[in-house]
């Protein structure tokens, strides 16, 4: 049992799949529902801080490089075109609905991404990114147990 909770934390905080791999993974794999939404609402939310320390960091000692400087110009304008025009306009409710939403490129990465890109105030951010993470952790848990059921009841 371990295991899949060591497993379901580290899928929840890897940017290749957040929490919706890590608590269907969990579900799956035989967890208590309630204790695989912990899980990985857990790793989803240590994701903002971590990231942010990078960002900071790496901006820091590396921006004057013209490789890494071209490259996070790049990330920077995929994930303005991505959320922009929500996240500008709409602020802590648009970057709230963007992280809640659980679809790909969409999530507590880009999320950070574009609150840093846009320059909002981070316990703001911070708060709207936890909000939407809670929601779409309890869609995706919600949602990978009554999946199970229906499957076991086949």
């Amino acid at each position: 049992m371990i295991h899949i909770i060591l497993h379901t934390f580290l899928l929840s905080i890897s940017p290749f799949g957040e929490s919706r791999v890590g608590i269907p993974y969990a579900i799956i794999n035989g967890l208590d529902p309630f204790l695989a939404l912990l899980v990985g609402l857990g790793a989803n939310l240590l994701v903002f801080p971590i990231l942010l320390f990078l960002i900071d960091t790496f901006n820091e000692k590396l921006w004057k490089h013209k490789v890494y400087k071209n490259q996070s110009v790049k990330l920077m304008r995929r994930a303005k075109n991505g959320v922009g025009d929500k996240i500008e306009k709409y602020g802590f409710w648009g970057l709230m609905v963007f992280v809640m939403i659980p679809l790909p490129f969409t999530g507590v990465y880009m999320g950070t991404i574009a609150a840093y890109i846009f320059k909002l105030p981070r316990k703001q951010s911070f708060f709207a990114i936890s909000v939407g993470a809670v929601i779409s952790c309890l869609i995706l848990a919600f949602g990978s147990h009554l999946g199970k059921l229906g499957v076991e009841l086949i």
